[in-house]
């Protein structure tokens, strides 16, 4: 099925196009298209980087400052090695590091979007490549995610890279290597599979070769481990940090919850009809050109055993978490979607196929007309925007700078602002700006040290109007009560997102 192009065909004769095939003129006018549109969004949609960025932000512009990163904050994320050092060099640029954060996540999905036209071109020609692109070009969610900053864009774009240069020259080796290793200072689920492509490409090769390959492979596990053992003393803290934090906000699950969570997680990616189309779609790529099949199912199938291996052994269990399976997944929505170019003229089974490909996209436009709502999107990114800016204006006003430099303690309801807090303050360590929530969990421990500093003189920030409180601010086992302002305490500043208290 995968032979050369005859020069003369029968119907229904399969064609496919030659994996070196150069001819990308028009393909560099759509990126250079597609550029210019994440450019327009970036300014239009001024969002900043969500709570994991933030932290990756913070410890960057720690180490840039030559001070160890702190990753034993209060409820603090995972630590992620190459995000810490593109924080690194984003915070050189003092304020505006948090935007070139985002830009960093806003270009990662345009190099995506890229990255899949470029494996469906190779694997099934220009048609499917084109329709991968733009099934993820048509994700708002994806799309949501890297407007705010999301690292998980990063990670799905060094993937669908490392699949397509090996699709392009099988056992390529090293630069397939190199992009998982980099994935694998994102996610660890990378180390997966770049132990499978290592054991791919066994055969065939001398001993110095593999253990050249065997180095590439294992440093990122190396570095992150080291990583935590320099900062923590701990080689394993982030795997004992995350599994901990997991079952404090209740995002862990059991075997047979986390197998429905994969496709529940899939559907809010993908959408229901293209999970349907991708589905039928594996089977005619298996069918049509399995060889060029194998390598991008393959990646998908790891990937959705991972996060089940994952989810199984008490990690948390979360949404994007799947976006790695879920974006190559589209590839296969786009086989059932085109890949009946591939069959010459005149085929009952391409008419049949053309019938089928126009019912799903029927089904799918419907779907998305009837769900989709474009202001909900709008009025999304522009409020992340405006609780991040208006915690930015009420923590410079005159009044509240001047006591908290009176104070030298700041207080919030819980972790999700601290981030921000600190980025805006521009401090060095999380001790000087704490959560309200921390203090009343010590409490029930029996300690009320965090309590007492907070009592004893402190400027305390309150969320103001529920959209904010509610979606922003408020986590599994909050309590109510850290949004009441503290006895004695007054109002020096009230905004339309936030009110300030003092008392030093």
């Amino acid at each position: 099925m995968e032979s050369a192009i005859p020069t003369r065909r029968r119907p229904g004769t399969i064609r496919l196009a030659p994996l070196r095939d150069r001819r990308l003129s028009w393909a560099a006018i759509g990126l250079a298209a597609l550029c210019a549109g994440a450019v327009i969004g970036y300014f239009a949609f001024p969002t900043y980087p969500t709570y994991d960025s933030f932290y990756a932000l913070l410890w960057g512009r720690d180490l840039l400052h030559l001070h160890l990163p702190d990753f034993r904050v209060y409820r603090g994320p995972t630590e992620h090695p190459l995000a810490i050092f593109f924080g690194m060099i984003c915070s050189i640029f003092g304020d505006g590091g948090a935007r070139l954060m985002v830009l960093g996540s806003i270009a990662s999905f345009v190099a995506a979007v890229a990255g899949l036209y470029r494996l469906g071109r190779l694997c099934f020609g220009p048609v499917v490549g084109v329709i991968a692109a733009l099934l993820l070009l048509s994700r708002f969610f994806v799309e949501n995610l890297a407007a705010q900053g999301y690292l998980d864009i990063t990670y799905i774009a060094l993937i669908v890279w490392a699949v397509a240069l090996e699709v392009q020259r099988p056992r390529r080796g090293g630069a397939v290597l190199v992009l998982l290793a980099l994935a694998g200072l994102l996610r660890p689920d990378a180390w997966v599979l770049s132990g499978a492509y290592w054991l791919w490409l066994l055969p065939r090769t001398s001993n110095r070769t593999r253990l050249a390959r065997l180095a590439i492979v294992v440093s990122a596990p190396l570095i992150w481990v080291g990583l935590d053992a320099i900062v923590t003393g701990n080689p394993f803290y982030s795997l004992t940090a995350t599994a901990g934090l997991a079952q404090e906000l209740e995002r862990t699950q059991g075997a047979s919850a986390v197998v429905s969570s994969m496709w529940t997680f899939t559907e809010r990616i993908d959408k229901l009809p293209v999970m349907l189309g991708a589905l039928a779609g594996i089977g005619l790529a298996l069918w049509i050109a399995p060889r060029r099949a194998l390598m991008p199912l393959a990646a998908t199938v790891l990937l959705y055993l991972v996060f089940l291996a994952e989810g199984v052994a008490g990690a948390s269990v979360i949404d994007r978490y799947m976006l790695g399976g879920a974006t190559l997944l589209l590839l296969f929505c786009a086989v059932f979607l085109g890949g009946w170019w591939m069959l010459e003229p005149g085929s009952w089974l391409r008419r049949v196929w053309i019938a089928g490909a126009l019912v799903l996209l029927v089904f799918g436009v419907s779907s998305a007309a009837s769900t989709l709502n474009l202001s909900t999107l709008r009025n999304t990114l522009a409020y992340k925007n405006e609780f991040h800016a208006g915690l930015a204006t009420a923590l410079r006003d005159p009044a509240v700078a001047s006591e908290v430099r009176r104070c030298g303690l700041v207080s919030l309801p819980n972790n999700k602002l601290i981030p921000d807090a600190r980025w805006i303050l521009g401090t060095v360590g999380q001790h000087n700006i704490v959560a309200r929530s921390e203090a009343r969990a010590d409490v029930t421990k029996g300690s009320h040290t965090l309590s007492d500093r907070i009592r004893a003189g402190s400027v305390a920030v309150y969320p103001l109007g529920s959209a904010i409180f509610y979606v922003a601010i408020v986590d599994v086992g909050d309590d109510p009560r850290d949004q009441v302002p503290l006895s004695g305490f007054k109002r020096i500043y009230t905004s339309r997102y936030y009110a300030v208290y003092g008392d030093c």
